[in-house]
């Protein structure tokens, strides 16, 4: 039995099912930049960035310093009462980074979920209004608020109802959804106006509090929603008292080729939450928010003992450094635009390829029956195994969606290897050579 499947058997004993998506039977001991390492000493390219919580990489020596130095000074007091020197610098610093003009102010969480739940708090608190709107699709967490405004597997609502009141899920503009011959305006209005609906029959607007968006979703298959549909919900928001705010916990942080997705939209959030790589993988989050917006609630509302502790804050004001200095959003978008150039030419070879999105580095490539052009999850799982055996990790999200998302440090090198092994793998897919792994049933979401 290998080392890896000895740690995994001993560990099922006493890790609960939920606890994992599987898809490969893998320990990961370290990880050096955007490369990782098993405990038997195998290395893969890593094209997930744990989930897009590691864009600067893993073990950044600037990151690691700042968290070493830091936690040979004071580990933890919790904010909850006192301040701390690296948490007080780093409000100031991403209060600025934030895309709202304006006063701001932001409160700490320990995970984007608890961040998204913070949303809910502050726009019920500013609004007095009870309900919220979400979209299909979406992922915003797994605590019991953020869970109710997501819509993307049944497992995050079965058994546990019933979940937060007052939610109303809309569908979310997909681009590839657009019925044939439909202009991109055709769609966006026939969108907006499905969009519209509950308000038009069982929603009162003046008593909705909160619009919640991912402009590029995440879980949902890396799938940006058309401008003109964004503009209009936020003019709509707008127009209503209601509040639009944006979930840029998987898409922020140059994760797209911008400091943050909604910058693409060319408007501004009421209320946005961050988390994954703010801390770079540190358990740290945020709701940064227009100051009246976040004056309305007082403590202990939304506070936690561990939140914006002094380790965490430290690795922020780092990552952000890394960043900055090391030009990662200019870097995501150059790479970006290399992924999409590779992802276009296998296109041309391959027709279970199907549509493919790319934001920076971030995309989402559809795997399609050729005939059918109908989701394959067969071929997306045979696809991503192999690509597992070459050498690298990548996963698949809506059973069919290949998740392509590096490191922003990732070399030119590393990134022309990542493509030699998916070209490798796709050409074999190909020519009828890869065969599905015995747990294939237990593999993805």
């Amino acid at each position: 039995m290998t080392a890896n499947k000895k740690l995994l058997d001993k560990e099922s004993n006493a890790l609960a099912k939920t606890s994992r998506i599987n898809y490969f039977d893998v320990v990961i001991e370290s990880g050096k930049g955007a490369v990782v390492r098993d405990v038997e000493g195998h290395q893969y390219i890593d094209l997930l960035s744990s989930a897009s919580a590691t864009n600067t990489g893993h073990a950044h020596p600037h990151v690691v310093k700042a968290i070493q130095e830091q936690a040979a000074k004071l580990i933890q007091y919790t904010p909850a009462y006192f301040a701390n020197a690296p948490a007080a610098k780093l409000a100031e610093r991403l209060c600025a980074l934030a895309p709202i003009s304006g006063a701001k102010k932001l409160a700490w969480g320990n995970s984007g979920s608890d961040a998204n739940d913070g949303i809910i708090k502050f726009a019920r608190a500013y609004t007095h209004r009870p309900y919220l709107v979400s979209f299909m699709g979406a992922y915003h967490g797994s605590t019991y608020g953020s869970m109710t405004l997501s819509a993307v597997s049944l497992n995050m609502a079965r058994n546990m109802g019933p979940l937060l009141p007052d939610v109303v899920k809309v569908p979310y503009p997909d681009p590839w959804n657009r019925l044939a011959g439909e202009t991109e305006d055709a769609f966006v209005d026939r969108m907006f106006a499905e969009f519209k609906r509950p308000f038009e029959t069982f929603l009162p607007a003046e008593e909705t509090a909160l619009i919640i968006i991912e402009p590029i979703q995440g879980d949902g298959g890396i799938v940006k929603a058309p401008v003109a549909f964004v503009r209009k919900v936020a003019e709509f928001a707008h127009a209503h008292g209601i509040l639009f705010a944006i979930d840029e916990v998987n898409q922020g942080l140059g994760r797209t080729g911008k400091w943050w997705s909604i910058q693409h939209f060319g408007i501004e959030p009421d209320l946005m939450s961050v988390g994954k790589s703010l801390a770079s993988g540190l358990p740290l989050s945020a709701v940064v928010g227009r100051a009246e917006i976040m004056d309305s609630l007082d403590a202990p509302a939304h506070l936690f003992t561990t939140s914006g502790n002094p380790v965490t804050t430290a690795a922020a004001m780092a990552t952000l450094d890394v960043i900055e200095n090391e030009h990662l959003v200019e870097r995501s978008a150059r790479l970006g635009e290399e992924a999409k150039e590779f992802f276009e030419r296998e296109k041309t070879k391959h027709a279970f390829i199907g549509q493919y999105r790319m934001y920076g580095l971030d995309g989402g490539i559809d795997i399609v029956d050729p005939t059918t052009e109908k989701p394959d999850a067969d071929a997306t799982t045979k696809l991503i195994y192999r690509i597992f055996e070459l050498g690298a990790i990548m996963i698949s999200l809506k059973t069919n969606v290949l998740r392509f998302q590096p490191p922003l440090v990732i070399t030119d090198e590393q990134l022309h290897k990542a493509f030699n092994i998916m070209a490798q793998a796709f050409s074999e897919l190909e020519e009828g050579k890869l065969s599905l792994p015995d747990n294939a049933d237990n593999i993805g979401w």
